[in-house]
């Protein structure tokens, strides 16, 4: 049973840090998007015939990549967080696991213990009653 908990936690670790993969993939577009737009702007800045708008229009776009890079920073502290709080919960149900998984190991050597105990003692009864008849 404790098995399948940690299983779980591990499974969902895994899709946030997937999320998280994904998350920081969608930054780095973001990123070579705004020096894409920076190129294009500067190139608009040398030729002959100035285009404000579109100087304008870059500008702009600009300043939404800049606001997207940081929201995107922080969904991705967030999901950080989370992930950690995840791999708590994946620690936690491990030691309980192994918890377990020795406490079962103690308890099967007790039982193979007292079994043996009790067939040496049988044994003895065996023995001893048999010398007792002679």
């Amino acid at each position: 049973m404790r098995e399948n908990e940690l299983e779980k936690r591990r499974i969902e670790a895994a899709k946030i840090l997937a999320v998280l993969n994904e998350q920081k993939a969608k930054l780095e577009e973001i990123i070579a998007t705004q020096k894409r737009n920076s190129e294009e702007m500067e190139s608009l800045y040398n030729q002959e015939v100035f285009d404000i708008p579109q100087v304008e229009g870059h500008r702009d776009y600009g300043l939404k990549l800049i606001t997207d890079e940081k929201n995107q920073q922080r969904i991705i502290e967030n999901t950080k967080a989370i992930l950690e709080k995840k791999q708590e919960e994946v620690r936690e149900a491990h030691k309980k696991a192994e918890i377990l998984k020795k406490l079962k190991e103690k308890q099967e050597k007790q039982y193979y213990k007292d079994f043996l105990d009790s067939e040496i003692k049988e044994t003895d009864d065996i023995t001893s009653a048999r010398f007792n008849i002679e």
